[in-house]
């Protein structure tokens, strides 16, 4: 008890001689609050992505594509196949018969709003059940294109990303121009980001005979996708992978963040190696001017442990401080933020909100600690072994 009661003596007694070291304190906040800053912004961009991919996967859809393929451009699939997929067990069926979208997933190129530049948007051909094998999926402006007219609706994030998109416009791909006469949400999932249209009609504007390359199924239970895989794995007419809808996006999802974490953590690491100089800094700075109280201190009979814990205690302190504020303005600047990046599986642009999320927060915070730990061991080192003695004879 004697040597908690002198930790936090001193401690209360570092604390308030803060500003007497106002200059050297604020460089080590700030130094820790940018870290945290562009941590938390280039994470929530993986986090922000990731969490728009696994929006769209439900567990009761099946995605279906070629064995081997690992996007839906690398998948093919004849009319024959998608028959066989339509009368596989597992399937969830209605009046209207099975809930099954046969897909075709092409890329057009697309100005951005913001630069100008062009990107490739992701353009599909969807069955008449397109909306009833998606969760969250629904018009919100204009109306669903007409069969086999050059119509098309356009995702919500789609939009507001890329030109030419207004409701009524009309835009060319190609030699065919395209009318949108809707716009649709999906509950902030990837869908959000394409442009939809009568399957039919794309096969015929991008001659793709009657080929698909995605089969969208609603499981009758969402333990029905082994029975359906095992069956289509066991049929000899068809060589297909079948996954839930949640694992495709989490898979398709793994380069684009994993790519955008591994830039993220070197410069992050960068920016702390300079933080910690900061914080060793401001905290020589502190035992520097305070050598006398310290050595007074000493002869009152303060032990060199409580010294050396209660000046790890002002740094980490001080990095805490840092951490919050860096939390702080990363949430305030860029939770939320929309912007579009290229996914690396289908290579088309996915629009995507920023996720500033707690996990992220906390994991900031963390680094800001450690921070403060590191920056404050050597400066706590050297006061716990100041010569009492010598420094006394400045008095």
């Amino acid at each position: 008890m004697r040597a908690l009661n002198q930790v936090i003596a001193v401690t209360a007694l570092n604390i308030r001689n803060l500003p007497r070291r106002v200059a050297t304190s604020f460089v080590a906040v700030v130094g820790v609050a940018a870290v945290v800053l562009v941590f938390a912004a280039v994470m929530s961009m993986a986090k922000g992505f990731e969490r728009t991919m696994t929006l769209a996967g439900a567990v009761d859809t099946a995605v279906i594509i070629r064995a081997g393929s690992t996007s839906e451009m690398a998948s093919g699939l004849s009319s024959d196949q998608v028959q066989v997929i339509e009368t596989a067990p597992g399937i969830l069926r209605d009046e209207r018969g099975p809930v099954v979208s046969p897909e075709l997933f092409v890329i057009v190129d697309i100005a951005l709003k913001s630069t100008g530049t062009g990107a490739n948007v992701p353009f599909r051909g969807v069955g008449t059940r397109a909306f009833d094998v998606r969760d969250a999926t629904r018009l919100v402006a204009g109306r669903m294109f007409e069969p086999g007219k050059n119509e098309l609706i356009v995702g919500r994030a789609a939009q507001s990303e890329f030109a030419g998109l207004d409701l009524g416009a009309t835009i060319r791909f190609g030699r065919t121009d395209w009318q949108v006469v809707g716009v649709f949400e999906a509950g902030g999932g990837v869908a959000e980001s394409e442009l939809w249209t009568d399957i039919r009609v794309l096969q015929g504007a991008y001659r793709r005979g009657n080929s698909f390359q995605t089969v969208r199924a609603r499981l009758a239970g969402a333990d029905a996708v082994d029975e359906l895989s095992d069956m289509l794995q066991d049929d000899p007419r068809i060589d297909v992978d079948v996954f839930t809808e949640r694992e495709f996006y989490s898979t398709q999802a793994q380069g684009t963040a994993t790519f955008i974490r591994v830039l993220g953590y070197p410069i992050t690491f960068l920016m702390a190696v300079g933080a910690v100089f900061g914080a060793l800094n401001s905290m020589y700075s502190s035992v520097s001017t305070r050598g006398k109280e310290i050595a007074t201190l000493r002869a009152l009979g303060f032990g060199p442990v409580s010294v050396l814990i209660s000046t790890i205690i002002e740094s980490t302190l001080l990095a805490l401080v840092g951490g919050l504020i860096g939390a702080a303005l990363a949430f305030v600047a860029f939770n939320g933020f929309t912007v579009s990046t290229l996914s690396s599986s289908s290579f088309s642009q996915v629009v995507f909100d920023f996720a500033v999320t707690p996990d992220l927060v906390v994991q900031g915070i963390t680094v800001a600690l450690v921070i403060g730990l590191i920056g404050g061991f050597l400066p706590a080192l050297r006061a716990a072994r100041l010569p009492v003695a010598l420094a006394l004879r400045e008095l």
